[in-house]
């Protein structure tokens, strides 16, 4: 009698280490070949499944941590927001259970309003201080002579020559100067500790759950030695820009000097290199503690970084309001399977949500909230090829994007942008350290209660009207500015097809996808398709 095929187990623990503005087309792992990544392209090769067609759902920041930990799509709803009354992250359900979760990030976004509850249900969490807009310290280091960290432009130096002084402040600009070596940077420290729970804190638990948010490679791109300079092919006298700017056509229009974009792409290559090498003392910690056995090592991120690629004939830089591209919405995911073996490649079409999907499979967790993921498990054990047909993404108030995998299609708003309302009951968002700027209008005598999907919480909805002022996230609009690639044919996105006969086919499955996830009505009428 033939015996049945071996099956992995089921892990019984996962570690998830989210790089934030990982560049999935920079790594070597992915065929880049500019920057060295040796550590995340050993994962990649020995002990992980890489994914080659995970994409982008909710964006930026804390809307795709919103996927991530809660699995359920936000940005059709609300901008950058905390997690709701009606929701449960995953973490509160594993305490439940007793599994213990532990939260190691330099993520300052986690720690004030606007992601200011996405930390309070782990078992136990290290918040290394000082990255980008952490207000860590209140002055300078008068003794900083320059070294380790290098003379560098303040973070509002692309605002002054756009906008002049809007009161623009990065706290990163005077933690940076307390630095003395590589480990005081906060990724190495982040690292460090996270490596050092794995090693020490882990013989401890029967279960556990390890979030690794480490905010590099992230702006500012700011490195020690050996890192700083590496990958500059030319002198640079002046000081250091670290502070990309958020930009279409800055080089184009002479705002940014070619020389001054190399210099910036290669900091981001610097930064990309020095948390490479730091990752690998995770990957040390799971040799030495033989956690491969029973451990998931899940490396993913939020969303890309443009660096200068250009779309339409125009240089990109940073996260403007503009569709999300291949270089910021295709996006890497290396996952280690217990039982598979690595160097393995998955084509499944698969976004954000989905790893919310995987974790609960893992821990056998359910939340009464409705979700919209679906775990990876069956294709990372092989019971499966395909998990969706289709992956929906977006930032709230611009472009909803639909992909099948091949085919992608970007829909912006129909006339004026309306209508369009926030829901949320707990009215917070990132502050941009803007001084007299405020980030929300608030709820006025427009707003009602009305009730999210699957949901019976009463949940205020303001709508809003031409002439309001819009939450920071909904930017300039373009009317009809829209986006369709066949990616099989033109993956650097050359050809808009928009218009072609293949809209109509897009524009279905768009609508379709909307009525599925249960997306307000507005969204179809402001896009145009109601």
């Amino acid at each position: 009698m033939t015996e049945p095929p071996h099956r992995p187990s089921q892990p019984t623990n996962v570690c998830v280490v989210l790089l934030d503005s990982l560049n999935r087309h920079m790594l070597g792992s992915y065929g880049g070949t500019e920057f060295d990544t040796p550590n995340l392209d050993r994962f990649a090769a020995e002990q992980a499944t890489r994914f080659t067609r995970h994409v982008t759902g909710s964006l930026p920041c804390m809307p795709a941590r919103h996927d991530i930990l809660v699995g359920a799509l936000d940005f059709l709803w609300k901008p950058w927001g905390s997690i709701e009354l009606w929701e449960q992250p995953i973490t509160r359900v594993l305490g439940r259970q007793g599994v213990t979760s532990m939260l190691v990030t330099d993520h300052p976004h986690l720690f004030e309003v606007g992601g200011e509850n996405y930390h309070t249900d782990f078992s136990g969490w290290d918040y290394v201080r000082g990255h980008e807009g952490d207000l860590w310290r209140t002055h300078a280091d008068p003794s900083w002579i320059g070294s380790p960290a290098m003379p560098a432009r303040a973070g509002d130096w692309w605002a002054r020559t756009q906008f002049g002084d809007i009161g623009l402040t990065r706290g990163y600009d005077r933690s940076r100067t307390f630095f003395r070596d590589e480990l005081d940077y906060p990724g190495p420290r982040t690292m460090t500790e996270a490596s050092r729970f794995l090693r020490e804190a882990t013989p401890h638990h029967d279960s556990w759950f390890l979030f690794v948010d480490e905010f590099d490679p992230h702006e500012p791109f700011d490195t020690p030695a050996p890192w700083a300079g590496r990958y500059h092919e030319e002198p640079w006298d002046d000081d250091w820009i670290i502070w990309p700017p958020y930009a279409v056509g800055a080089q184009a229009d002479g705002n940014l000097s070619d020389a001054e974009g190399r210099h910036i792409r290669a900091n981001y290559g610097a930064k990309l290199s020095m948390i490479d090498h730091w990752f690998g003392s995770i990957l040390d910690a799971f040799d030495e503690g033989g956690l491969w056995d029973d451990t998931a090592l899940i490396v993913c991120t939020d969303h890309g970084h443009y660096l200068g690629e250009e779309r339409g004939g125009r240089d990109i830089w940073g996260k403007p309001s503009i569709p999300q591209f291949e270089p910021l919405g295709h996006t890497p995911l290396l996952i280690h399977w217990p039982g598979q073996p690595g160097g393995q490649t998955c084509d499944a079409l698969t976004t954000n949500v989905d790893l919310f999907a995987t974790i609960a499979d893992v821990y056998g967790a359910t939340v009464d909230h409705r979700t919209h993921g679906t775990s990876l498990v069956p294709l990372l054990t092989g019971d499966t090829t395909s998990i969706r047909d289709w992956a929906i993404g977006g930032v709230y108030g611009n472009w909803v994007q639909i992909t099948d995998g091949v085919r992608k299609y970007a829909r912006s708003c129909s006339g004026d942008n309306f209508p369009l309302s926030m829901w949320s009951n707990r009215w917070s968002t990132m502050p941009t350290h803007v001084s007299g700027y405020g980030e929300l209008p608030m709820p006025d005598d427009r707003a009602v209660l009305d009730r999210m999907p699957g949901s019976t919480v009463p949940v205020i909805r303001q709508p809003f009207q031409a002439g309001d002022m819009l939450p920071f996230w909904v930017g300039r609009h373009n009317p009809d500015d829209h986006h369709l690639y066949r990616l099989d044919l033109d993956p650097d996105e050359q050809e808009n097809r928009a218009g072609d006969a293949l809209e109509r086919e897009m524009t279905d499955m768009l609508r379709t996808a909307l009525a599925e996830i249960d997306a307000p009505l507005e969204q179809l009428v402001r896009l145009g398709i109601a």
